[in-house]
């Protein structure tokens, strides 16, 4: 009988451990050696043998045998860094081989290599590496010295603690609506902390390899050149390797940057798909390029590989990453899914771990967009069978008079002879109902297809809101909705923003947040602003299901940050100046108006008297929109020129001079226009000496006269100077001052920023975002934070805001809740604590018609903004103190909300601290050191009463008596009361009758009080927290608007980097 020889391994623990049992079964048909061999690889090095054992068997032959063996591995591998063991080594991977050869005793040493090559049976088995800081601490038997084992003890915890680094990483979770605009998601990454990684990046920027995953929904292709998909800007904002690009037929073009310093580029010869989601691979390896299409059944679709004989540079630490579009190239029109970026290593298609998330966000976008391709169909289809039965009419009409008249008179055309099917007719009957009562000969529907849709989703919109804002209006909001959905269908996306409002906050409807989302997303897509802001809130708090993404909420922000710029230039459109009026300051209230208002009347009265200062401010409001007043800018200027031409009042020069420089509801007139400026800038105005720069910058190009005017307008504290300035110096054309110097450029942006200049608050949180200027480290909170803020500014967002208050002013209050939830949800702090307001004084209408708990969200909103205002603090304060509805009690967090009230300089927020201490408990030390109160003050109710109701009389109105001067004035005789009398049940007594004799006071002041000022508000004097009102709480003011921002907004950097795109 022939006998084989055999050798297996069984280990139960398959993994790196010191001591491991392993189990070698074998068989020998003649005299052998058995040899175990274990080799590890790490980054640094391969195929190292970290353990060997060998033994002969010449005896027990043709029998199967069993021998248990200990593996010993060296310490560095299977034990954490001490005192002893310094720098244990991150093992990849450990094959552990067994073979058996036959060899007599004199080739006992032979070389692994030879003898496994040669081995008549053999066998191998893979042992699991485990992460340092999972292993153990050995146990070295030795003691060490007093001192060594101490400093060991103090070193002991200080061991990084270091999450395990991969070089996969997710640039993007969430769905991103994509516009096509020149604003994307910037990410930045930084070196590997892990040093093998990091090695391992850096041996291979001559020779990239890595991995690049997205999931795209396209909506279409490129309009014009290339759309931004995916690439990497560098130091210099030069385009670097990638650079993923589509064109206008669909397909996908690659730029790299090559070693040499050149650029290369390729072109795929298939186009990507419209209208579905698919994923779109690259990899990177060397030379070689592999570009694949996968759609969501993760079926691989097209493919395509390039190869090329240059080397390429790759280096993604040196730059940013750009995610659709930005400053220098149009993005893609599109919903970007989840991106994953494989930063070292090069995978197949079924190797990347990329899902899908949100099945049903995905399922709901493509279902939206197949209806809407059935609405718009129909819309063009219907209108098309309307305008041919009118021509067929108006042949007739030369020959009948008659028919004439009818067409002239008469009814409009409708088409009752439906072409369309029963089934489609019963769909969509409420879209059919609408297009029979539409006329379509009117001039505003254009002959374009796509005009007409609009149009019609624009009328089906405005009909709808006609509705909403009726009284009881929204009662038929389950009859609106539909509507509202074939507008945004129709490319209307105002629609697709009242849409999302209502499914995400139940306005009159279900809850639906998922559906909330997607007309977020669509609306967002659309380019509808207020979508934008609503998004960009949501991810930079993080609230109602939306992940915290600072890059994915700047990417939104910054691009209503760039039209508010833009609208800012334009006179047309629904928009108004962004008012902070708070519905609680019945002063700013009285002051709103309307053409026929007293406050308008007067001003025109003393406007046509000559009064400079009654001119200016007409012409502003009738400008801007402001203080209720509707946008007239033709009566504006009427104002501007009748006080530039009256009056000397420089400011009104100024005003009616840039009116005539760019032609604003005017006919341009540079001539005049320079002669005003001039004359206002000799009177010393500092914007007119701006203006001045701007004219031989623009019109002369004269660049020294040009920052000759600038340095003397900033010197004046001009904001628009600073910017200018900062533009001759980034274009590289100031006087003197060879090449660009973006780091003084960026110096002078940052001046202008400080100084409320939009333009440059825009550039500097492009540089927080992006990290590639020196003096502006990467913060893309701040920068979300300055883009937040020009955002807010929006004529747009404006118009709608007004729209709340003028319908409040009248008691419209389904108008006014519908208007103020809409400006709430796009983030903006006054509406959301407006809102609440409304929803405290008729609590009817918010349990009627929202789903959410309307005082408690928008309260709770409001004081997450950087610019809350202390009442919201006290509010929620009061909510936490007291417990809100179903919302416990939280002392701790009510505390906090007061002092941050107290921080702002509410009196209110010191006086509801301090009874909180006379209600037996205490403050937390951090709260203390927030406030800034002596930490030896801490230990001593006492101390810490009388610190607070001085700081509370410091911060209310000292000319009169206020409840912190009472409360101030009652501790102190406390105090003293409890110093004089020893006995009990005297001191019981005694504070009891003066506890009467100061409520008696206060009674009697506070009716004083009312009769002198009968107008304005006392502060609470309840002996509990409250919110209720603050005496000395300032109104806001209105922030007047310079509209005379006479900047250079776009520069040569703009409008491409330095090194162009290749054609591929």
């Amino acid at each position: 009988m022939d006998y084989v020889d055999f050798i297996h391994l069984n280990i139960l623990e398959k993994k790196v451990l010191n001591n491991s049992e392993v189990s070698v079964q074998y068989l020998c048909s003649k005299p052998c050696i058995i040899n175990l061999e274990a080799v590890a690889s790490s980054e640094f090095r391969t195929g190292v043998p970290v353990y060997r054992k060998r033994w002969k068997d010449e005896k027990n032959l043709y029998v199967s045998r069993t021998r248990q063996v200990h593996l010993k591995f060296p310490s560095i591998m299977v034990y954490r860094d001490d005192y002893i063991i310094r720098n244990s080594i991150i093992v990849h991977s450990v094959i552990l081989y067994a073979w058996i050869s036959h060899k007599s005793v004199s080739r006992y040493d032979v070389e692994q290599n030879e003898d496994y090559q040669d081995a008549v049976a053999k066998n191998y088995t893979f042992l699991e590496a485990v992460p340092p800081f999972e292993r153990p601490y050995k146990d070295h038997k030795v003691c060490l010295q007093w001192g060594a084992d101490y400093l060991w003890m103090l070193q002991a915890n200080r061991i990084p603690q270091c999450p395990h680094e991969s070089d996969g990483v997710q640039i993007l979770n969430f769905i991103y609506a994509s516009s096509g605009e020149k604003t994307g998601i910037v990410k930045k990454f930084e070196q590997f902390e892990n040093r093998e990684l990091e090695t391992v990046r850096l041996h291979q920027i001559d020779y990239p390899m890595f991995t690049v995953s997205i999931w795209l929904y396209l909506l279409h292709h490129c309009e014009k050149d290339l759309c931004g998909i995916l690439y990497f800007i560098d130091a210099k904002e030069m385009y670097s390797t990638p650079a993923v690009f589509l064109n206008e037929e669909g397909y996908v073009h690659i730029q790299m940057h090559l070693m040499r310093g050149d650029d290369l580029a390729v072109k795929t010869s298939f186009s990507l798909p419209l209208r579905q989601w698919f994923r779109l691979d690259l990899s990177f390896k060397g030379g070689q390029i592999e570009v694949s299409s996968v759609g969501k059944n993760l079926k691989r679709h097209r493919h395509q590989s390039f190869i090329f004989r240059e080397d390429f540079y790759y280096d993604d630490t040196a730059g940013y990453f750009v995610l659709g579009g930005s400053g220098y190239v149009n993005g893609i029109e599109a919903f970007f899914g989840p991106v994953k970026y494989y930063r070292l290593n090069v995978l197949e298609t079924e190797q990347i771990s990329n899902p899908l998330h949100d099945k049903e966000t995905v399922e709901q976008i493509e279902l939206y967009y197949e209806r809407c391709m059935d609405i718009q169909e129909i819309v063009y289809e219907y209108r098309y069978i309307v305008r041919q039965g009118e021509k067929a009419q108006r042949n007739c009409y030369y020959e009948n008079y008659y028919l004439e008249l009818i067409h002239k008179y008469g009814e409009k055309s409708k088409c009752d002879a439906f072409m369309w099917g029963k089934e489609l007719r019963e769909k969509y009957h409420t879209l059919f109902k609408l297009l029979k009562e539409m006329d379509f000969s009117a001039p505003d529907v254009l002959e374009g297809g796509s005009d007409t849709v609009l149009e019609v989703g624009r009328r089906i919109f405005e009909k709808v809101t006609k509705g909403l804002s009726s009284t009881d209006g929204l009662s038929n909001m389950g009859s609106s909705v539909p509507l509202l959905v074939d507008s945004s269908c129709c490319g209307y996306h105002k629609a697709s923003y009242f849409l999302a409002v209502i499914f995400e906050t139940g306005l009159a409807v279900s809850m639906d947040r998922t559906k909330g989302l997607l007309y977020s997303l669509v609306g967002a897509q659309g380019n509808e602003r207020l979508a934008m802001m609503n998004l960009g809130y949501k991810h930079y708090q993080g609230i109602n299901n939306y992940p915290l993404d600072l890059e994915l909420s700047y990417a939104y922000y910054s691009n209503i940050a760039i039209k508010t710029s833009l609208d800012q230039h334009t006179i047309k459109g629904e928009q108004a100046f962004v008012e902070t009026i708070r519905l609680m300051d019945d002063e700013l209230l009285k002051a709103q108006t309307k053409e026929n208002g007293d406050v308008f009347m007067w001003l025109k009265h003393e406007a046509t008297r000559g009064n400079a200062a009654a001119q200016q401010r007409l012409a502003q409001m009738l400008f801007w929109g402001q203080q209720g007043v509707a946008k007239n800018p033709e009566a504006a200027i009427e104002w501007y020129a009748k006080g530039a031409t009256e009056t000397e009042d420089p400011v009104l020069i100024y005003d009616y001079a840039i009116v005539l420089f760019k032609g604003q509801g005017v006919k341009k007139n540079t001539k005049l226009a320079l002669e005003l400026m001039k004359k206002a800038a000799a009177k010393g105005l500092p914007q007119a000496v701006n203006g001045l720069g701007w004219y031989y910058h623009n019109f002369k190009k004269d660049y020294r006269k040009a920052a000759e005017h600038w340095l003397i307008a900033e010197e004046l504290g001009n904001p628009d100077a600073s910017y200018n300035l900062g533009v001759l110096y980034l274009d590289g054309i100031y006087p003197g001052v060879p090449g660009r110097n973006q780091t003084v450029a960026a110096r002078y942006f940052y001046k202008a920023a400080q100084g409320g200049h939009i333009e440059g608050t825009l550039r500097c949180s492009l540089y927080y975002i992006t990290g590639n200027m020196e003096d502006f480290p990467r913060d893309p909170e701040k920068a979300v934070i300055w883009a937040k803020h020009i955002a807010e500014k929006n004529g747009y967002l404006g118009h709608v805001i007004r729209k709340a208050l003028n319908a409040y002013l009248e008691l419209s209050w389904h108008e006014a809740l519908l208007h103020y939830v809409l400006a709430a949800e796009t983030g903006i702090e006054v509406s959301q604590s407006n809102l609440a307001h409304i929803c405290e004084e008729r609590p009817d209408l918010a349990r009627k018609y929202l789903a959410t708990d309307c005082v408690w969200r928008y309260y709770n909103f409001s004081v997450s903004q950087v610019n809350a205002p202390s009442f919201a603090y006290l509010k929620m304060g009061d909510f936490y103190y007291y417990g809100y509805q179903n919302h416990s009690k939280d002392l701790e967090l009510s505390m906090r909300m007061y002092a941050q009230a107290a921080l702002e300089g509410d009196s209110q927020g010191f006086f509801n601290l301090a009874l909180v201490i006379e209600e037996g408990n205490s403050i937390p030390s951090y709260i203390l050191d927030h406030l800034e109160i002596d930490q030896t003050l801490h230990s001593s109710n006492t101390s810490l009463l009388q610190e607070l109701y001085y700081r509370c009389w410091n911060n209310s109105n000292q000319e009169s008596i206020s409840p912190c001067s009472l409360a101030l004035l009652y501790f102190y005789m406390r105090v003293f009361w409890n110093n004089i009398l020893q006995s009990t049940l005297i001191y019981f007594m005694g504070t009891f009758l003066l506890s009467i004799l100061v409520a008696f006071a206060v009674q009697y002041f506070q009716s004083l009080s009312a009769h002198n000022s009968p107008g304005t508000r006392s502060e609470p004097s309840s002996a509990e927290p409250s919110s209720s009102g603050n005496s000395n709480e300032d109104a806001t003011r209105l922030v007047q608007q310079d509209e005379s921002s006479f900047s250079n907004d776009l520069t040569q950097q703009d409008s491409n980097p330095q090194n162009p795109l290749v054609m591929s």
